[in-house]
């Protein structure tokens, strides 16, 4: 991934520009599939799930995600760049 290509900076930018949940709705509702809202939305319950130590088993039955995504989060919340344990510890405030 090629985060310094333009197309991508601009794609950061437009999420950086973003001033209320309002419009963070409408512009995912504009950028995304409903089915791509709710896995992604899907996913950020998981690694909440994961940070509370939650079985997977549970994870996959309140989230309808497969063992094999609950297990890919868990990597990412584990070793990834840092995005997901970020973004846990400034919902909790």
């Amino acid at each position: 991934m090629d985060w310094n290509d333009k197309t991508n900076r601009a794609l950061i930018g437009a999420f950086l520009a973003l001033e209320t949940a309002d419009e963070a709705q409408r512009f995912l509702r504009d950028l995304l599939t409903e089915n791509e809202i709710d896995e992604f939305a899907k996913r950020l319950r998981t690694a909440q799930l994961l940070a509370d130590n939650v079985p997977y088993s549970a994870i996959e039955a309140e989230t309808g995600l497969s063992s094999t995504t609950v297990a890919r989060v868990a990597a990412w919340l584990r070793k990834g760049t840092g995005g997901y344990s970020l973004i846990l510890k400034r919902l909790k405030k």
